[in-house]
């Protein structure tokens, strides 16, 4: 098993909490996480039919099968468990006596803030890092060492796992996915046209969303787009950057960037069948920009730490990628693909500070292999954006 950065945090929380719940897209390994940490607890897995029947129709027999909590996978299949499951805890008072797993965020949190408000610590957990697979690289396994490799690959753990070739791999997840979870949810019945979407919505990533834009190339409404588009944010294919959220005039674009959260699957939606057409496709900078911020957002969600990546651009071009607030401070930063450092890269550096007077600390992550100082600006590797938080 790939030792997961999260495993401490769960632990810990699992000491306060009387539910822990870990949420996530499909194959990104919450089954396995859990089985390691909690191995003397029962599993159950409600996506199979005749355990989700006997949750559903007899909820106190199923609860009362558990003298020492359980493993609930996939738990917003059976979501009026979640009104039983506060009332057994708020006796029992038993710290880590239940942990529960969903592909689903926001249906699942939805039923969390109303049934386990207060009770449940809640975690997300993406697929791998690079962090986590240069520690596995440790243990002896190998891993990619080119950052064409990582992309082109993934981070789902069972390419590593089981070493599988990543469109293969990626083909059979978004007809799997498509199959399982868009069909439950929205009632799709036009699967090629949403597949088209999907890609549609590949070739714009690391952009603004434009709702319209897609809308025209799909054929579909201004409304559709909007609604599946919350969809791929709810299984956890795409990921939403707001704007700085601070009133600093109209001349700043308040609509969101849109990113995959795996390179992998995002290279598979674009067409990209080998490393190589990487370095000669025309969205590799949005490519690398995307794994930059699902490496953020991968980092802070391990260590259990609140998603506070936004960006900034004006209508007039300036833009400033990533910006994270830490309340007393921010960080400034920027992503460039390029192995060799250009001046260019720096120019808007002094910006936020400018604009908000903040104490900034500035980062750019680049595609080279070397971490170095320039002034006051953290110039880091791909390979190292965990250090920065």
């Amino acid at each position: 098993m790939i030792k997961r950065e999260s495993s401490s945090k769960i632990i810990e929380l699992s000491k306060h909490y009387p539910v822990i719940t870990i949420t996530g897209p499909r194959q990104s390994g919450k089954t396995t996480l859990c089985k390691s940490l909690f191995p003397t607890k029962e599993y159950v897995n409600l996506e199979d039919p005749e355990t989700r029947i006997f949750a559903s129709d007899d909820p106190r027999g199923f609860f009362g099968k558990f003298s020492n909590g359980a493993v609930i996978d996939e738990i917003q299949r059976v979501p009026e468990l979640l009104s039983y499951l506060q009332v057994i805890v708020d006796e029992h008072k038993m710290p880590g006596e239940f942990i529960i797993t969903g592909s689903q965020n926001i249906l699942l949190l939805s039923a969390i803030s109303q049934s386990l408000a207060g009770r449940t610590a809640i975690l997300h957990l993406l697929p791998l890092s690079v962090f986590e697979l240069k520690e596995y690289e440790q243990g002896g396994y190998e891993v990619p060492s080119e950052l064409y490799e990582f992309m082109y690959k993934g981070f789902y753990p069972n390419v590593y796992n089981s070493n599988l070739n990543p469109s293969e791999n990626y083909g059979f997840y978004v007809s799997t996915y498509l199959e399982k979870d868009i069909r439950d949810l929205l009632r799709i019945s036009d699967l090629n046209k949403f597949e088209l979407f999907l890609k549609i919505c590949a070739s714009r990533t690391g952009q603004v969303v434009n709702l319209s834009s897609i809308g025209n190339d799909c054929g579909l409404s201004h409304n559709t787009i909007k609604q599946w588009l919350s969809l791929l944010e709810t299984s956890y294919i795409i990921k939403f950057s707001n704007t700085y959220y601070k009133n600093y005039g109209k001349r700043f674009i308040k609509s969101p960037k849109l990113y995959f959260i795996d390179t992998g699957l995002l290279c598979y939606l674009l067409g990209i069948r080998n490393k190589e057409h990487i370095d000669v496709h025309p969205l590799k900078g949005q490519i690398f920009e995307t794994f930059v911020f699902s490496e953020l957002l991968k980092t802070l969600y391990n260590k259990g730490m609140d998603e506070n990546i936004y960006f900034l651009r004006d209508t007039k071009g300036y833009e400033i990628d990533f910006i994270f607030d830490e309340g007393i401070k921010l960080k400034s930063i920027e992503a460039k693909l390029s192995q060799t450092i250009n001046q260019d890269f720096f120019k808007n550096m002094n910006a936020l500070s400018d604009l908000t007077g903040a104490e900034v600390e500035k980062y750019l992550i680049y595609g080279g292999k070397e971490s170095k100082k320039y002034k006051d600006i953290n110039i880091v590797s791909w390979q190292n954006i965990h250090d920065i938080f």
